[in-house]
């Protein structure tokens, strides 16, 4: 008897211990979780555990890359990236999927249309406004206030941007062609035309046959000639203001003057005849091959073309130039948003102030001229060399596949986070971006951008197809004039009446 109740005693004895035991190691657990959270034990900061951000990527390259770069961003930015790479040409699909689903990552990227489609679920607060918070980071504070204001809704920030060049356009010409005939840059739309004309008729290269045409274009209404020399006619970008009301481009006298201007330059034989029909690379063909001498589009690319071309012919001399003032006598350029994408933060993933303090946090890292460099250049040594204060790239195969599916994570622009821009030996190029800089002060603006028409976001672009298709047929001789306003009123019937009136409330209400 004495024995069972010594046995029952032990038992007692050994659970009563364990349980303690248990306690002392839980309380331990739990003053290193508080060590963790609040501090280390000699009173230095604990070190965060990283954050993990979900963020859908468009992939514009065929693979998807390796995670050398995401690694080094990871450990810049003490996170943890998921990022779903989605090829561009499904992405709008995806996304809406996502959307529809409540399954959006943290991080979702749209372009300047998608962005405009999202306006309704931005103000059925299903996501983020981030404006309130930009000037407690000092990286997200240097975001440039005019590009931000191209973002807003309803006076509300809920995006960052990615930076693009304001204006590029310009045009690309063979100054040693222009040489040959005693040509000085033209600095009007008639002296323009008069190079186009001299290009064509008066043998620039001297082969004693006619095989040169002055402008190469394509099928690309607005990145193509057709846009920029419509700014010089002093054309609206896209939409304008008359009498307080809010009208399309096409509605205002100085399309009509563009239309005639350009269907002179095609009746002539001063372009190429089939433009509605070629691409971009069969434009920059005709230049490259020496068929035409004129180049007109993002000023830029004088540096690939150039490259291309003097493989051909090693005598080829480029120049590029940028203001042709129209018969009104003022230049003007039209401008893009400023901005290629926006980054946005649904409330469906990140569900409190602090995961989105932390994310835009990450973001901030991200524009530090360290971390920028990383996403754009790349390891200095292996994908690029420093020279002047530029990236040259070392190894574009190397690039390519490690770094340039990457490029879409940047936030901002060079003169916001520090990285570096590219670096160029060719002096033309330089010029380039000199002229790109130059074009700021003469910008024509989109006022709608920050305005709102449903109509225009469900039906714009089967709209603007009637008009793009009378553009070209007057350009080819196809439509007069009265055929070109028949089309004008076949666009405001089917719904363009709508929008200049959503448009124009919009407007009165802003302003």
């Amino acid at each position: 008897m004495n024995v069972l109740k010594n046995k029952k005693f032990m038992t007692l004895f050994t659970t009563l211990t364990l349980f303690v035991l248990l306690l002392a190691a839980c309380g331990k657990n739990e003053s290193a979780t508080n060590t963790n959270t609040e501090g280390n034990a000699d009173g230095t900061p604990a070190e965060e555990a990283p954050f993990e951000i979900s963020i859908m990527m468009n992939l514009h390259t065929p693979e998807v890359p390796s995670d050398r770069i995401k690694k080094m961003v990871e450990e810049a930015t003490n996170t943890v990236l998921d990022i779903q790479f989605v090829p561009d040409a499904n992405f709008s699909d995806r996304l809406n999927t996502a959307f529809a689903t409540g399954t959006l990552p943290m991080v979702v990227p749209m372009n300047f249309q998608t962005f405009n489609q999202f306006k309704d679920a931005i103000r059925d607060d299903q996501f983020w406004e981030v404006g309130a918070y930009l000037d407690e980071y000092p990286n997200l504070s240097k975001l440039k206030p005019e590009i931000l204001e191209n973002t807003k809704v309803d006076g509300k920030i809920y995006s960052l941007y990615q930076g693009r060049p304001l204006s590029r356009q310009g045009f690309i010409y063979r100054k040693d062609w222009a040489d040959n005939l005693g040509i000085e840059t033209p600095k009007t739309t008639a002296e323009f035309f008069e190079m186009a004309k001299a290009f064509t008729e008066n043998d620039p290269n001297g082969s004693g046959r006619k095989d040169t045409i002055g402008i190469t274009d394509r099928s690309d209404l607005v990145y193509g000639a057709f846009k920029t020399i419509a700014s010089w006619h002093g054309v609206p970008n896209d939409f304008g203001i008359q009498d307080g009301q809010i009208l399309p481009e096409f509605m205002f006298p100085q399309y009509m003057d563009t239309l005639k201007y350009m269907r002179d330059l095609h009746s002539n034989g001063y372009m190429n005849q089939d433009f509605p029909v070629t691409s971009k690379n069969d434009q920059q063909a005709l230049f490259k091959n020496g068929t035409a001498g004129i180049y007109v589009g993002s000023m830029p690319d004088v540096n690939s073309l150039y490259n291309d071309t003097v493989a051909l012919n090693p005598d080829v001399v480029f120049d590029v130039h940028n203001y042709i003032e129209g018969p009104h006598g003022e230049y003007g350029i039209w401008s893009i948003p400023g901005f290629g994408s926006v980054v946005m933060f649904p409330k469906s993933s990140v569900k409190t102030e602090a995961e989105l303090r932390r994310i835009l946090s990450f973001y901030d890292q991200l524009m530090t001229p360290e971390v920028a460099n990383i996403l754009i250049r790349g390891v200095e040594g292996e994908h690029y060399e420093a020279i002047d204060g530029r990236a040259k790239v070392l190894d574009q195969t190397l690039f390519d596949n490690e770094v340039r599916p990457y490029l879409s994570l940047e936030i901002g622009e060079p003169e916001t986070n520090g990285r570096y821009d590219a670096y160029f030996s060719y002096d033309v190029q330089l010029k380039a971006l000199e002229l790109q800089a130059e074009n700021e002060s003469y910008l024509i603006t989109n006022p709608t951008l920050t305005l709102d028409s449903d109509t225009f976001v469900l039906d714009g672009p089967r709209l603007y197809q009637i008009i793009e298709d009378a553009t070209i047929k007057f350009i080819l001789g196809q439509l007069d004039e009265a055929g070109f306003e028949k089309a004008v009123d076949n666009w405001k019937s089917q719904g363009g009446d709508k929008i200049i009136e959503e448009f124009t409330a919009s407007y009165k209400a802003a302003n």
